[in-house]
């Protein structure tokens, strides 16, 4: 009898088809919002994983109530090592990354699901965020309705298009081939930045495929000041995405680096150093004219796409904060690239041979500064012993 095959009646648990694995530090009412939307979802079959990464409301005991796997740590440790936790734990073969501040439709899981079930060697797919953002305020919407128009553009193909990235605000995975890579890296990415950009950049240089999927599709509940824009923008996404870039050696035309949005960047520097020179000639104000007019006119789609969601004031009204968007990339690339010329160079030609994670051609990727220090505090502390 021993080689009766398990079944329906075997007592050992059915694996659900899917990890849902959801990070949160202090998620308050959209984190609520997001365990509901879930539960609404039409694809039942997942098992639901809140990583509680050192919150101090109940987001955790929220969760709980949910009927969610709630892991926690103690102290925060960022969203990378957070998700980690969660795809080690889960049980499924796919695992679904989803931000605490985004809330499905009823669809959503549906629709990633029938792409994996469809294509049995996709390791990884993302969608996007819709075009009606919950979050008030022009700041909020233009940053939300932003995303949603540049993740819709391409040339697709029954509403999905290849690329080498990856995305976790709401993205799909392979658990083997993200177990494999070794996940997310917290040593370079200890709080939010670009860890799901790292992670694309791998998989898909070994020859791993994911896909933009623009029907999967999510409400981004986030709201965004002005400070959080600008700390965004090149903190924790402008500098270390130029430095991967340095350090993996990708010519990158994708997304929000596509031909276009570089060309924009350096029309704003330079209408910025023209209207430094207004006041000393004529001239230069003709030239501010000009490369507002060449922002403008590159990016003229864009503001149609935002006039027809939110009428013709709010689409000019976004402008200037289309204009500090592009600010914000170019001191993004003038920063990254000073510490690459600069700062890391010294580390650059110490780096090979230390057995560090290789990128692209023998290119090793340093860690941050504050771990260089913290290995060099240890080495000290374990001599004075």
């Amino acid at each position: 009898m021993d080689d009766v095959p398990a079944g329906p009646a075997s007592p050992e648990p059915r694996r659900p088809s899917l990890s849902v694995v959801v990070p949160v530090c202090n998620g308050g009412s959209d984190f609520k919002r997001c365990l509901r939307r879930l539960r609404d979802s039409s694809w039942a079959d997942f098992e639901l994983i809140v990583v509680d990464d050192g919150s101090t409301d109940d987001s955790g005991l929220l969760a709980e109530s949910q009927g969610a796997i709630v892991l926690r740590h103690d102290r925060p440790q960022g969203p990378a090592a957070a998700r980690n936790l969660g795809a080690e734990r889960a049980s499924a073969d796919l695992i679904f990354f989803l931000d605490a501040d985004v809330a499905v439709y009823p669809d959503t899981i549906e629709r990633g699901m029938a792409r994996f079930l469809d294509d049995p060697g996709l390791t990884g797919l993302f969608g996007s965020y819709d075009d009606q953002p919950t979050a008030p305020g022009l700041v909020s919407r233009f940053r939300n309705l932003l995303h949603h128009y540049v993740h819709q553009q391409g040339d697709f193909e029954l509403d999905s298009r290849p690329v080498h990235t990856f995305w976790t605000g709401c993205g799909m995975i392979r658990r083997r081939d993200f177990l494999d890579f070794g996940g997310f890296d917290p040593r370079l990415y200890p709080r939010p930045a670009i860890e799901d950009i790292e992670l694309g950049y791998r998989l898909t240089r070994s020859g791993r495929r994911i896909v933009l999927a623009r029907d999967v599709q999510a409400t981004h509940m986030k709201r965004w000041s002005v400070f959080e824009v600008v700390r965004t923008d090149i903190f924790r996404r402008g500098v270390p995405w130029m430095l991967l870039i340095k350090r993996s050696g990708t010519h990158e035309t994708d997304l929000n680096v596509q031909l276009k949005q570089q060309v924009s960047v350096a029309a704003t520097g330079l209408m910025l150093v023209a209207a430094a020179g207004v006041p000393l000639s004529a001239w230069a104000g003709v030239a501010v004219g000009a490369c507002a007019g060449s922002v403008v006119v590159l990016n003229l789609e864009f503001y149609r796409f935002l006039g027809r969601r939110r009428g013709l004031g709010f689409a000019l009204a976004s402008f200037p904060l289309h204009l500090l968007y592009f600010v914000c990339c170019g001191v993004s690339v003038v920063i990254a690239l000073l510490r690459w010329h600069v700062l890391e160079r010294s580390h650059r030609a110490n780096a090979r041979g230390r057995g560090e994670r290789v990128d692209r051609g023998a290119r090793s990727i340093p860690g941050p500064a504050w771990s260089r220090l913290a290995r060099r505090l240890k080495r000290w502390t374990a001599r004075s012993k």
